[in-house]
């Protein structure tokens, strides 16, 4: 039981390590390979220095273990205490300035315990301050206790020399009962996060990722807690075995402990008021504001935690923001919104490009049993105004849940897709490609919008923005495939004859000639979907006709603008050139790694390589990625090239000079239909007579929200159109 003993006085500064992990060198052994020497190195005080220095109210336990430098204005040093070995750096009569901070350079009231301070650093009412290395021109001003342990792990889940086994801190991510769990470090990105959770199956690639990662970090005690260079923290209570990179702003914290917050001049990170952050590393250039809470997490870079938000047990990728909310139990890719104080997230892996409303609960339900249900929705994850979705389901990237408590486990199958709970029929109603067709302003705005947000200035985690790539093409030509099979069955149904019965690419050659060739036939058909949600009510499927052929024109669109994007990067390749090297068959199995796309062999090797001992350290994992990376814009254009033939009938068939040059002229109508679109789906919100109802007339409209002419990205698209046709008239001259 922890209680409260008496010790020798001067055990407040030594023994700082047990002698048993000494290993034949003093306490401060791994102290001195932490701290940069000062130009001129330190010197003893003198004894008229020790003089003055007494007079303006200091003590120590011993006067020969303060070491100084040359330049050491005894009267900026008042009303401290000082016990063991404390080096100071330069110290000057002169103020140190932070936005309307200004204190004097110096160290007042404060109580120092064996610490290293740079130059120029302004320490004042520190009431407690052991074993940290301070960084210089920082500000530390009127915190309670800045400490660090032998075993500080600043948040990294490795374990030091002595420790036991279950003190090692793990995240619990995607589920609850912790089958997934994953050591935290510092440089985690999301790809390892899923690498690590998502294949707990195979057990030598978990020993191996266990093993690297504790590799990661010295086994040895006796680390220091560090503060980087023109770092400022004041009024705070708590920072316990943290280390601060350079160029931090921490102002109010309540508690931070066991922690790495990184932060860089290019990148700074700021921690503000009442934030709460215990076993956890934050990325570069985060902001964590206003009685935040998070518990055994990793933030990536350029992250926002706000408002109260609780974040436990979670993997947060780049770009994201939190505020409010409830986040347990999850790992979360790249370009993650979510922003309301009713909303909640829990035990799921959600993959980048999210936004979840107001009121939206996603795992909420336990099904009374085991709480070992997940929660798996692929990029552009969009549950609407207060939805409420049980274990276990998974999503389709980009669907969009309307307002509705859906009351049993889905599977939607279908990107791009709407899903409405229909009550008052007793349905689940899903519109394929509902973006393409009714809210292409949000959808063509999604690449662009992602990208104006990435403000990383290192950045380690890749991350696919492009709305049609290989990971959502596949699940398109998959969608396309779907909607044949229950054309063909909805119309044998009709026919009177048994579906069940006809084989499954006799479904899909009736469906597709149904589709292709009679439309009106299809349009007085009631089409179900299967296997999409548990239950045995109907799962009625919205207009498939036209969102069959939104998906064609989405697969065209995408191979087209990926070939075209190709040739303008690549211009000593034409294209006969590429159609003479495209051989053998698409590759439908990508992976999206934390928001990375990589085909599933590129991962399986990944995977083999750790297991055999060919990569071992976390660096050379992310070598791996970035060369996949590398090689990722020639690997998609194979796959465009042949998702385009894929709308032929036998995609291995060469495309022609002639069919190139069919395409290129359908991408120049897609373009200009996604212009139109956009205009119009953005012109809605300007005629919908309940919002022109709050104005007094059209001034005051316009002065409020503008004209939509004057949207930013109705102006941007169109010179995107233009730019884009020019582009095609370009390659179709060269073509000829």
């Amino acid at each position: 039981m922890d209680t409260v003993t008496i010790i020798d006085y001067d055990r407040i500064y030594k023994n700082f390590i047990d002698e048993k992990y000494l290993h034949g060198h003093d306490e401060y052994y791994y102290r001195n390979q932490q701290v940069k020497r000062p130009e001129g190195g330190w010197r003893h005080l003198h004894s008229d220095e020790i003089e003055r220095l007494v007079k303006n109210s200091n003590s120590a336990t011993n006067w020969d273990d303060i070491w100084v430098t040359d330049a050491f204005d005894t009267s900026m040093i008042r009303n401290n205490h000082f016990f063991g070995m404390v080096r100071i750096g330069r110290v000057t009569r002169k103020v140190l300035q932070y936005h309307d901070l200004r204190v004097p350079i110096g160290i007042t009231s404060s109580s120092i315990i064996s610490c290293d301070i740079g130059d120029d650093c302004a320490i004042h009412d520190v009431h407690y301050m052991a074993n940290y290395i301070i960084g210089d021109r920082s500000i530390l001003f009127n915190i309670q206790e800045l400490s660090t342990t032998d075993h500080s792990k600043f948040g990294n889940g490795t374990i030091k020399e002595g420790e036991p086994e279950d003190v090692r801190v793990w995240l619990e991510v995607m589920n609850e009962i912790g089958s997934r769990r994953i050591m935290p470090f510092d440089g985690m990105t999301t790809a390892d996060a899923y690498l690590w959770a998502k294949y707990t199956d195979d057990t030598k690639l978990q020993e191996r990722l266990k093993e690297i990662t504790q590799a990661s970090v010295d086994f040895h005690r006796g680390y220091y807690g560090t503060i980087g260079e023109s770092c400022v923290i004041k009024n705070c209570w708590i920072l316990k075995d943290a280390k601060v990179g350079p160029h931090c702003y921490i102002k109010g914290a309540s508690k931070l402990k066991n922690v790495t917050i990184n932060s860089s001049e290019e990148e700074p990170s700021q921690i503000g008021e009442g934030v709460i952050l215990v076993n956890g590393v934050t990325g570069y250039g985060c902001r964590i504001f206003y009685s935040v809470v998070a518990t055994r997490f990793v933030l990536g870079d350029n992250c926002n935690l706000k408002y109260g938000a609780r974040l436990i047990h979670s993997v947060m990728g780049d770009n994201s923001t939190i505020s409010c909310c409830e986040v347990l139990n999850n790992l979360i890719f790249p370009s993650h919104e979510q922003h309301h104080n009713n909303s909640f997230l829990i035990s799921a892996c959600v993959m980048g490009q999210s936004n979840m409303a107001a009121g939206a609960t996603i795992g909420s339900n336990h099904n009374s049993r085991a709480t070992d249900g997940e929660i798996v929705a692929s990029r552009g994850f969009w549950p609407g105004l207060c939805s409420s979705v049980k274990h276990s389901s998974r999503f389709a990237s980009f669907t969009l849940l309307s307002k509705a408590d859906y009351p049993n486990e889905l599977n939607i199958m279908l990107p791009f897709c709407l899903v409405n709970n229909n009550v008052a029929q007793n349905e689940l109603e899903v519109m394929p490609a509902y973006w393409w067709m009714y809210n292409m302003y949000a959808l063509a705005r999604n690449t662009s919008k992602y990208l104006s947000r990435d403000k990383r200035k290192r950045k380690v985690q890749n991350i696919e923005f492009e709305t049609l790539a290989p990971d959502t093409v596949e699940e398109i030509i998959e969608g396309r495939k779907l909607l044949e099979v229950w054309v063909a069955k909805a119309y044998l149904r009709k026919q009177g004859q048994d579906p069940e019965k006809c084989e499954y690419y006799d479904l899909r050659e009736c469906g597709k000639n149904l589709l292709d060739n009679e439309p009106e036939t299809v349009k007085a058909l009631e089409v179900f979907g299967e296997h999409m949600e548990k239950g045995k009510r109907k799962v009625r499927i919205l207009k498939p006709l036209q969102a069959y052929h939104a998906y064609g024109d989405m697969i065209t669109y995408y191979a087209v603008k990926t070939c075209l994007t190709y040739l303008e990067a690549h211009p000593e390749v034409d294209m006969e050139t590429i159609v003479n090297h495209m051989k053998g068959k698409r590759l439908r199995k990508w992976i999206n790694l934390g928001g990375q796309t990589m085909p599933e062999d590129d991962v399986n090797q990944l995977r083999a390589d750790i297991r055999d001992g060919v990569l071992n350290t976390w660096d050379e994992i992310h070598h791996r990625y970035d060369e996949l990376w590398n090689n990722y814009q020639a690997e998609k254009l194979r796959h465009a090239y042949f998702a385009l033939m894929f709308l032929y009938k036998d995609e291995t068939d060469v495309l022609t000079k002639e069919m190139w040059h069919e395409n290129l002229d359908k991408a120049i109508r897609i373009q200009h239909f996604i212009c139109d679109q956009v205009y119009e789906s953005r012109k809605k919100d300007y005629e919908n007579e309940f919002r022109n109802a709050t104005f007094r007339n059209e001034d005051e409209k316009i002065a409020v929200i503008g004209s939509i002419e004057d949207v930013s990205f109705v102006k941007q698209i169109r010179k995107e159109t233009e730019a884009f046709v020019n582009l095609v008239q370009k390659y179709k001259q060269l073509n000829n």
